[in-house]
């Protein structure tokens, strides 16, 4: 059934790329200019990657990894989309960078990707996509070289539990549910405005327990977990900017985002 799932999901995600990368959020134009796509959290815990090598999970077009390249790191992504990765290969060429794509699902990576490496990423909106954090946590610790590092900054599994298709945002969802969730609406998260896209999407929610004992059970050291109540997108209903221009609910009952950063310890 999770072909199924995976294939729904590749489908919409090939719809989104073309609206995204004309998006503001995106903002293609300054990323070409030589602008940085990534945000406050990872450039801060990633900041010494020059001469490193990275693996990018669920990319989308490789803005982020194409970032990285340019920060001086030897970086490889893999997204379910292959419009995403015709788009990554495209701009790679076109900034005369030397980053590789791979178009994949997560679950497959090691088909793909026989390297290992320094840093292990991914970000903002991408395990809510996979149905067994077992599996991806265990393909996270195989691509890691010893001493290796994953960094993950992702949205709080709180942020899950509502329904934001309901005026005002209900609580609907498990913190930790098995259960797949379906939903179909209008638009995209980076929306113009003008889309009349139609999402399907299938989604399952994992709670910080879940992701830390799937990392800790492949064989990673959980160095460090960091929860934030500011988002670098203004993606949820009602948020408010605050003096840093990262957007916050209004009573701050819950954290948005969480960082984890874990290390495959050397074989002794």
């Amino acid at each position: 059934m999770s072909d199924k799932y995976f294939e729904t999901n590749r489908e919409t995600w090939n719809k989104k790329v073309a609206i995204h990368a004309k998006s503001d959020m995106y903002n293609m134009e300054a990323f070409k200019n030589g602008n940085s796509s990534l945000m406050k959290y990872e450039r801060h815990s990633l900041s010494a990657v020059a001469g490193k090598s990275l693996l990018h999970l669920q990319c989308h077009f490789g803005q982020d990894t194409l970032s990285f390249a340019r920060m001086g790191a030897t970086c490889t992504g893999i997204d379910l989309s292959d419009e995403a990765i015709k788009l990554a290969k495209s701009l790679n060429d076109e900034l005369n960078l030397d980053a590789t794509f791979h178009c994949c699902n997560v679950f497959d990576v090691n088909d793909h990707v026989t390297d290992t490496f320094d840093i292990v990423f991914t970000s903002y909106g991408v395990i809510g996509w996979l149905p067994d954090l077992t599996k991806w946590a265990t393909i996270i610790a195989s691509r890691l070289k010893d001493g290796g590092t994953f960094y993950m900054v992702e949205f709080h599994p709180i942020v899950w539990m509502f329904d934001y298709l309901q005026e005002p945002p209900v609580l609907k969802y498990a913190y930790n549910q098995d259960e797949v969730i379906y939903e179909e609406y209008e638009g995209t998260y980076a929306e113009d405005g003008e889309t009349k896209m139609i999402s399907k999407e299938y989604a399952w929610n994992h709670g910080l327990g879940d992701v830390i004992n799937a990392l800790i059970n492949a064989g990673l050291t959980i160095e460090m977990l960091t929860e934030h109540d500011a988002s670098p997108y203004d993606v949820l209903p009602d948020l408010v900017k605050n003096d840093e221009g990262l957007y916050e609910t209004k009573d701050k009952l819950y954290p948005l985002i969480y960082e984890l950063k874990a290390t495959k310890k050397p074989r002794e």
